[in-house]
């Protein structure tokens, strides 16, 4: 098996078992990754992947909306800096603006440390037999 089907199989294991709480720290990485890839694009003037980049990471931040649950509050709230981060996205997308992608990129961030730190919280109480959350 060559290193790279060996790392794509490792890839695939990893989402397959990861629990749903893992499967949102992944989509929030991988937006992460594709804001930075797409600032990348941008300082090499490379258009088709800023695009290819920008639409990916646009993609993670649809999927991230479509599975919150709307019956809680919050999620309300999510959805709204979803939509807001989105079309930020496009903004950059059309103004060619890594200033935008910084914003964004900024946003997915706290998101990103956020759940983590729910993650966390979560474990702990569940090795305390509290419940689960997460």
């Amino acid at each position: 098996m060559s290193a790279q089907n060996a790392y794509n199989a490792y890839k695939t294991n990893s989402v397959t078992t990861a629990s749903p709480a893992e499967l949102t720290l992944m989509l929030y990485n991988g937006c992460i990754k594709f804001i930075h890839q797409a600032k990348k694009s941008i300082e090499t003037k490379d258009i088709e992947n800023r695009n290819k980049y920008i639409q990916k990471a646009q993609a993670i931040l649809h999927e991230l909306q479509v599975t919150l649950n709307m019956d809680i509050e919050v999620s309300k709230n999510m959805y709204n800096l979803y939509d807001y981060m989105y079309h930020q996205l496009t903004q950059a997308n059309i103004k060619n603006d890594k200033a935008i992608l910084d914003e964004v990129e900024g946003l997915v961030v706290e998101f990103r440390d956020t759940w983590k730190e729910v993650i966390k919280i979560s474990r702990q109480h569940q090795q305390a037999g509290v419940g689960d959350f997460a």
